[in-house]
């Protein structure tokens, strides 16, 4: 098994004190099997993946077998849930094998999902099924190819086993790897306890792994603060740029690492509207599309209270500073928004009403009901040959006498740039996906899985999705948005 992974196992989080973690293995499954596994991943990791995808390797996958070197372990968190604090949730269905280096260097966790109940599971069973393991697989790994920062999945097995949720569906394990499994709600469970020096080993813990230049300033904490700000900003910016919500931002759901991570209710929108919602479970809409940035602002407010005793002695001290540095969130977030929609625009110089036309644009296509990933892309092809403005205006089904009114402007604004007509398409091209994980075709391949154990329409999925910025004939089925009968109106938490 040592050389199944290749890399020794360096847990430095299951050196922290016990109060940090559950230590036990994974729960044993009957029969398990390997539905996917991510070689180019496990290469990247310095793993072998014929020994991963080997009998050993898919036991190891399924939780059946401990690597030497593996100290199993389930994480301690709290976390706001829907503006609500739950002082105590964990890992209720993880279990962290540890973590290896990869071969950039790079300190990533390895994790099982769905590998059975610990001591945080609050009665769940621990288990998963195969429809929510494979979304998780499917969307993470587009992420990955839009690069968005993000948890990757490192490889999907079926257990042979049965779970139960609104009826019987079959279970699964997915493998995934992170950064780091630390959240906000990690912080925040030491700081409802009044567990300084906890809070202290958590965070230098965090500023070695993470953010090694806060440890070379005179206020590391601060630094810290600073640091987690400025990657969730342009996280957050990041998924408004491809229309992506992710439907449960609690605190939990919060990476200090400034990935994206726990793909439940997650979906891409079709036609544009700022308070889309899917979430099942999000009934007032407190994640929708639009609402993100400020959820995001809200979960880091969350953050610094728990660094309070680390900023300063003086409890006024402390509050005064953790409120200056959360007052750089917005400057953070919106450069990178409107830098990104300039991008998406064609527009590589700035100029001061470059946010009203991008803005303006985006009214439009709520009012015409546009899809928003087809009307940026379409405009490619029109900064480059105007003729293509037909096929633009074609997706303002509703209204489009709203982009006849925009139009001129953009063409006006793009005569002030210097590139041609073909560099203009091309840069646009290489920020506006054409393929994304649209709602219908992560489901039709969800209940081809779950309902017939045919993957071929996920094995499809994954290999459209890993090129999202390349044009392919084969595949122009799926940049299409959803016919009426198929159109997704609801996502649903895998728990």
């Amino acid at each position: 098994m040592d050389a199944l992974l290749g890399l020794p196992f360096d847990n430095s989080y299951a050196r922290l004190p016990e109060r940090f973690y559950a230590r036990l293995a994974p729960t044993p499954v009957a029969a398990p099997r390997l539905v996917k596994l991510n070689e180019a991943l496990a290469e990247q990791l310095g793993l072998d993946p014929g020994a991963l995808a080997s009998p050993q390797g898919v036991e190891m996958l399924a939780g059946n077998r401990v690597a030497p070197g593996s100290e199993p372990i389930a994480l301690a968190y709290a976390g706001h849930q829907f503006g609500n604090f739950v002082p105590q949730l964990g890992d209720g269905r993880a279990i962290l094998l540890g973590e290896v280096v990869d071969r950039d260097g790079r300190r990533r966790d390895i994790q099982l999902k769905g590998s059975g109940p610990t001591p945080f599971s609050r009665s769940g069973d621990g288990r998963a099924a195969v429809g929510s393991v494979l979304r998780e697989y499917i969307v993470s790994e587009a992420m990955a190819a839009l690069g968005i920062p993000t948890t990757r999945s490192l490889a999907a097995v079926t257990t042979g086993e049965p779970i139960w949720r609104d009826g019987e569906l079959p279970g699964a394990v997915l493998t995934r790897v992170a950064s780091s499994h630390i959240r906000v709600g990690t912080f925040q469970f030491f700081a409802a306890r009044g567990d300084t020096e906890a809070l202290r080993l958590l965070a230098d813990h965090v500023i070695a792994r993470h953010y090694p230049q806060a440890r070379e300033v005179a206020e590391p904490y601060r630094a810290l603060f600073q640091a987690v700000i400025a990657r969730q900003a342009s996280l957050v910016a990041k998924w408004l740029l491809v229309g992506f919500i992710h439907g449960v931002m609690n605190t939990d759901n919060c990476s200090i690492a400034g990935e994206t991570i726990d793909y439940g209710p997650c979906a891409f929108m079709d036609a544009y509207n700022p308070e889309t919602v899917f979430s099942s479970i999000d009934q007032q809409g407190r994640y929708a599309y639009a609402h993100q940035p400020g959820i995001a602002h809200w979960n880091l407010a969350r953050f610094g209270e728990t660094l309070l005793p680390l900023l300063a002695e003086d409890g006024d001290k402390a509050l005064a500073i953790a409120n200056e540095v959360l007052g750089t969130y917005r400057a953070h977030y919106v450069d990178a928004l409107i830098g990104g929609l300039r991008r998406k625009l064609g527009l590589f110089t700035e100029e001061e009403g470059d946010a009203a036309l991008a803005q303006d644009l985006l009214n439009a296509m709520t009012d015409g009901q546009a899809d928003f990933t087809l009307t940026f892309r379409r405009l490619g092809e029109a900064a480059a040959d105007p003729a293509a403005d037909a096929e633009v205006r074609g997706l303002f089904e509703n209204k489009p006498e709203s982009f006849d009114a925009w139009l001129p402007r953009w063409r006006d604004r793009l005569s002030r740039e210097p590139q041609d007509g073909a560099s203009r398409r091309a840069a646009m091209h290489a920020v506006n996906p054409l393929y994304i994980p649209r709602n219908h075709r992560v489901e039709l391949a969800l209940t081809a899985a779950a309902e017939r154990g045919d993957y071929a329409p996920f094995e499809e999925l994954l290999t459209v999705l890993a090129k999202p910025y390349e044009e392919r004939p084969d595949f122009a089925a799926y940049a299409e948005p959803p016919p009426e009968d198929q159109r997704v109106y609801r996502t649903f938490c895998g728990t």
